[in-house]
């Protein structure tokens, strides 16, 4: 929304599109901008990599976010996300008291764990196609009735085996699909130009896993861990009638698309790669939440209520410094900051793997490897739009969906390693190698993604002296 008086100011943005030439070209309006506005864009001749666009106008006021949007639906958007993700990875922080209980080994805990972070990434895609046609109200409603249908009726069954917990972890992988409705309600309402803030709002309900380590271990020793399960379904219906109240589809919601338009873009290398970069920054991070409690628990002997209190501390490190990692990429490029994060979460984990003596060196370990992370998802969402600008709402989908399934291999890559060789490390000596790779990957495409640019910038310069001559 922009107001005030007529004094014209400068400001910059990054522009999505390479290929300028040596003179400054105007380029599109964003879509609220007034038409008294002019955007011109040069390169930056010493890298031949990207341009920056100035932006001649009004400034915008501060406090324009606040009317832009629809501050309710944005509220109950949070609220919806963030209590969906505590129920989510409930399993993780229950582990101790249901691997007791059902006489589970190492394999069979981290299996159980991990399960409900995959049912999650599969039902993103699907929930992703119903809030396309029917509007995120109405499927995030009904989507929560489910899930609290779910825990109840698993509360009166009372079951005591194996395998009904991976039906309990269907119910809760679609808890952890929230992801696909809170993100697409929040969108909706806002322009371009408040588009981070909003999401970002709406993103930080990704600190209900903390939640859900901080409280459910201490719960569980005092009530037991059925119980637990049917006393989550008390905050979800709190929360259901909230959003029931405050919650709006915008009357600007994107038209439907059909699957068939995700199709082009998997015939894309970048997808791939964004997919893959993504399965180890939140993967790593989803992945973590579920099993921390387990492991500081066979690990370190902690107590399930001080396991899941130093796992919160852990995964509040990560889930608050998504936006900083955002930031940093803004400031420096996300390409240079992913490679910082990268190399931190390949060390962190490698020290992990080599194994810690003492659970006080451990714990400050995991928050810088868990802030590494954190900022990591921050930065991948800052290049997706670079590259798929056009796409974004599709490949949002993609990108998320590969993080529950990275999320999954760790959860289940570190019972198995637990079960398979007596420790946990080369679970994590895994995950060092695959952040490893996906430094590599990413330097290989910084180099494509740059050959290519400077190719777009020769040869619209050799249009110009066509033209002129």
């Amino acid at each position: 929304m922009w107001r005030g008086p007529k004094v014209f100011s400068l400001f910059f943005e990054k522009a999505s599109s390479h290929g300028m030439g040596s003179e400054p070209s105007d380029i599109p309006l964003a879509q609220n901008e007034p038409a008294g506005h002019r955007r011109l864009a040069w390169p930056r001749w010493a890298t031949k990599r990207s341009c920056t666009t100035f932006v001649i106008g009004p400034k915008p006021m501060d406090r324009g976010f606040l009317k832009a949007g629809h501050l309710p639906t944005l509220f109950a958007a949070f609220l919806y996300f963030d209590i969906s993700f505590m129920v989510w990875v409930l399993l993780g922080p229950l582990g101790i008291s249901i691997a007791q209980d059902l006489h589970l080994n190492a394999a069979q805990k981290g299996f159980m764990v991990a399960t409900p972070v995959l049912a999650g990434a599969i039902l993103r895609v699907v929930l992703g196609a119903f809030v396309d046609r029917y509007g995120a109200r109405r499927v995030g409603i009904a989507a929560q009735i489910v899930v609290i249908a779910g825990l109840v009726t698993t509360w009166f069954i009372a079951p005591h085996s194996y395998e009904f917990m991976f039906a309990l972890a269907l119910v809760l992988g679609l808890a952890g699909a929230s992801f696909a409705v809170a993100l697409p309600l929040a969108s909706s309402w806002y322009p371009p130009h408040y588009q981070g803030t909003a999401l970002g709002i709406a993103g930080a309900g990704n600190s209900g896993t903390a939640l859900a380590a901080l409280f459910a271990p201490g719960l569980s020793v005092l009530y037991g861990w059925l119980n637990v399960i049917g006393l989550a379904a008390i905050p979800l219906m709190i929360v259901l009638v909230i959003f029931i109240v405050l919650a709006k589809d915008s009357p600007r919601r994107p038209a439907a698309r059909p699957l068939s338009a995700w199709l082009p873009l998997l015939k894309k290398a970048d997808c791939w790669w964004f997919m893959f970069f993504y399965s180890v920054t939140f993967g790593g991070f989803v992945g973590l939440a579920s099993s921390l409690t387990i492991y500081f628990n066979d690990q370190y002997g902690l107590a399930p209520t001080w396991a899941g209190t130093c796992t919160a501390l852990v995964v509040f490190a990560g889930s608050f410094v998504r936006p900083v990692g955002g930031a940093i990429a803004d400031r420096v490029g996300g390409v240079k900051a992913l490679i910082v994060f990268y190399i931190g979460a390949a060390i962190v984990f490698a020290i992990v793997g080599a194994g810690l003596p003492s659970m006080w060196l451990a714990l400050p370990v995991f928050i810088l490897g868990m802030l590494a992370l954190g900022m990591g998802n921050g930065a991948v969402f800052q290049l997706v739009p670079q590259h798929f600008a056009h796409s974004i709402g599709i490949m949002t989908g993609l990108v998320g969906m590969s993080g529950g399934v990275g999320g999954f291999y760790l959860a289940s890559s570190l019972g198995a390693s637990r079960q398979l060789t007596g420790s946990y490390g080369p679970g994590f000596l895994l995950f060092s190698l695959l952040a490893v790779l996906a430094l590599l990957g990413l330097l290989y495409c910084q180099r494509r993604w740059r050959s290519a640019s400077e190719e777009a910038i020769s040869g619209a310069d050799m249009g110009k002296v066509a033209g002129a001559a």
